[in-house]
């Protein structure tokens, strides 16, 4: 029989057990892997110890979800089931996602290290709206009459892909980023075979257990656990999966995108990393700037593509910004603990191949000869604990302000003018999210209007809606996730032409 678990939880934010099932989750039932017997154990990273064992699919087991999601599009789903309907269900499923939402952030808390609280009303409340969000436009991805002349009616249709691929990531919030996919893909009326990290896969999981619940056609929604170079490959190259979604790595994201080249030229999308640029000008509202420069920089741990990493400070606010910044930051690492723990702010690294690679950043970033002004060091005795680091004196070819660390290290620079600080947060690979902080709306408009960035927060940060598209210039993507855009990003364009009495 297929894998199942019992996490018993006995915490200040949260007691009880939350089961869940630890196979594959292919055509509406949990399923042993072809290949049975290889498992890879998922790790509370608060203190490195095991929580459960996954069962690890292969090539074989996209083969048969593959299969299974092309039936229920062809029987039940796609054009056999109207928009409306879709979107009923995916409300039905909004609403249960609601109905369990502490069981899902206690799910992040073990699994993530995300705190508690955060989880709850941060990831969980933004995972609900976002399947609500898309369930409203499933009756509403309408094509369009175009007028020719009086001898043809010509009209388009949005039609699905049919099968597509969705790839998501361990640190980033995995639920989350798990509604962001699955949310359009639904409404579009495409079915799915998706593959959570093999670190962080309790909560993709648990979501399949609603799937189930909340009434849709088995085989719409498949959960493939596996590695990245067996089940993920497997989705990129897979001939009858024609679009695939991936979030990670810009190195990854290579790899996926080659993988359809090599095939069948499937659609991807892709988002990608981020180095991105917080520019404070000496205008700004300095308390409310600290406080969302600190957001920007070190929510989920640092572990975010849009972390505000590069923080670009005019000169004549510096001294004061540094002064009220760094206390700002050297109270977030007192607040370090248990996620489960009221008080805790900032939570563990997700793993210690994540931990690792972000202490090798550090010592690059001394070595190179930045400054390590706060921070800079292990946090407590176990777990994957890194206090929020503060680097400054740092230069344009440092590797810690050219390269994406994804873990709680900021590096800051100062400038003089506005032309100068364009050019320098230009000056990246990546391009996913900018921050501008200034009074003076005009100029937060015309610098944002300049960065190359898919997305630019003035006054703010990292206030991403599902109604407001999202993604990356450069190396950070291809395509967009939210709104109207996204639904573009899983249907495909058909032109209809009917002749009304031309003759030949």
């Amino acid at each position: 029989m297929p894998g199942h678990t019992t996490l018993d939880i006995d915490t200040a934010s949260y007691k009880g057990s939350i089961g869940v099932n630890t196979g594959l989750f292919i055509a509406g039932k949990w399923v042993d892997p072809v290949d049975v017997g290889e498992t890879a154990d998922v790790i509370n990273p608060s203190n490195g110890k095991k929580i459960a064992s996954i069962s690890l699919g292969s090539s074989k087991d996209v083969d048969i979800a593959v299969q299974a999601a092309w039936k229920a599009y062809k029987t039940s789903w796609g054009f056999k089931c109207p928009g409306s309907q879709r979107g009923r269900l995916l409300t039905k499923l909004a609403d249960l996602l609601e109905r369990d939402q502490e069981q899902f952030a206690a799910l992040e808390a073990l699994n993530v290290g995300k705190p508690f609280q955060v989880a709850k009303f941060g990831d969980m409340a933004g995972t609900i709206k976002c399947i609500r969000y898309f369930g409203g436009w499933a009756d509403k991805n309408q094509g369009n009459v175009i007028e020719t002349d009086d001898k043809k009616l010509a009209y388009t249709r949005h039609e699905p892909f049919g099968v597509v691929g969705q790839i998501i990531p361990c640190a980033l919030p995995p639920v989350l980023m798990l509604s962001w996919k699955v949310g359009p893909a639904l409404a579009t009326g495409n079915c799915i075979v998706l593959k959570p990290s093999e670190m962080t896969p309790l909560s993709a999981l648990k979501f399949a257990e609603l799937v189930e619940e909340a009434g849709f056609p088995p085989g719409v929604v498949n959960i493939v656990n596996g590695y990245g170079w067996t089940v993920g490959q497997a989705i990129a190259e897979h001939m009858d999966i024609h679009k695939v979604a991936f979030t990670g790595s810009t190195l990854v994201g290579r790899k996926v995108l080659e993988a359809s080249a090599r095939t069948n030229l499937k659609v991807v999308t892709l988002e990608l990393g981020g180095k991105s640029p917080t520019i404070v000008f000496d205008d700004c509202n300095l308390d409310q700037t600290i406080k969302w420069a600190l957001h920007a920089m070190y929510s989920n741990m640092g572990q975010s593509c849009v972390a505000g990493s590069r923080i670009f400070v005019q000169e004549g606010i510096y001294d004061q910004f540094m002064a009220q910044f760094t206390a700002a930051v050297d109270g977030l690492g007192k607040a370090a603990g248990d996620p489960f723990s009221a008080g805790t702010q900032h939570g563990p690294q997700v793993s210690q191949a994540q931990f690792d690679r972000i202490m090798g950043y550090i010592e690059s970033g001394k070595s190179e000869g930045a400054t390590v002004h706060l921070g800079g060091e292990r946090h407590g005795s176990e777990g994957y604990f890194i206090k929020p680091t503060i680097f400054t004196d740092c230069t344009p070819d440092m590797k810690i302000v050219r390269e994406e660390i994804f873990g709680p290290v900021a590096a800051v620079l100062k400038f003089k003018t506005e032309e100068e600080v364009i050019e320098a947060a230009n000056a990246t690979a990546y391009g996913l999210s900018c921050c501008v902080f200034t009074e003076n709306i005009s100029r937060g408009l015309r610098v944002a209007h300049e960065l190359e960035s898919g997305s630019a927060f003035i006054n703010s940060a990292q206030t991403i809606d599902p109604s407001v598209p999202f993604g990356g210039y450069k190396q950070s993507g291809i395509g967009r996730e939210h709104g109207e855009y996204a639904l573009a990003t899983y249907t495909q364009v058909k032109g209809i032409h009917v002749n009304l009495g031309l003759m030949l």
